[in-house]
Order: structure tokens, then sequence, then C-alpha cells
């Protein structure tokens, strides 16, 4: 991976970082743009950067607004459990992504392949 393609990896991940911890949605589509604009130039490292990059956000999206929006609804508002329950699985899960994106923006870094730990994302080598 030459510097230019190394430089748009990073870009690609902290990217996915921002649409976690700053500016939901508007990074993704930022993710988003990158990607299609990116990924017809890019060579083999590259586009598996931005495509793991890519579906992890997906991902993300889905595990933190479908899953605590199911438990809200299910578990109803008024109960403090669910609330209990909304609170633990947004921090956990929350974490385990963040750190995941951090780990993947350093491999993006050094040049290295990364791959999020999220279905989908696994390909053998």
């Amino acid at each position: 991976m030459d510097d230019t393609e190394r430089q748009r990896a990073i870009c690609a991940h902290a990217l996915y970082l921002l649409n976690l911890l700053l500016a939901p949605g508007i990074a993704f589509v930022a993710l988003w743009c990158c990607r299609r604009r990116w990924q017809p130039l890019a060579g083999a490292a590259l586009r598996e950067h931005l495509r793991q990059a890519f579906v992890a956000a997906l991902w993300s999206g889905a595990l933190l607004l479908l899953v605590s929006l199911a438990v809200a609804l299910l578990g109803g508002l008024g109960n403090s459990a669910t609330w209990v329950l909304l609170i633990l699985y947004f921090t956990l899960v929350h974490a385990g992504l963040v750190l995941s994106g951090a780990y993947a923006l350093s491999r993006a870094m050094a040049g290295l392949p990364c791959r999020y730990p999220l279905p989908g994302l696994w390909r053998p080598r």
C-alpha cells in the first residue's frame, strides 16, 4: 500500500470513529462519499479497508440503534429494569465498537490489513 492509499485508509477508519463518537450520520455520509470516490481507483488493500470501515459503520448503527429501540419497546420506558439494561447494553457495545475502530485505525496507520469482529466482515485469507 503506497502512502496515498495508507492516508485514505486512515481517513476511512477515522470517519468510522467520528461517526461513533462526535458526528453520527454526518461522518457516515462522508465515509460513504469517500468509499464511492476512492474505491474504483484503489488497490486491494485500500478497497478492503474501505469495505471494512463502511460495513462496520452499518453494523454499528444497527447494533446501537435498532437493538436499543427494540429493548426500549419490548421492556417499556416506564420500567426501571429496561433503563438499566439499555444503559448497560449501549455502554458496553459502544465501548467495544470504539475499541475495535481504534484498533483498525492503528492497523491502517501501520499499513497493515485489519478485520472488524463483526459478522460479514471475516473472509478467509
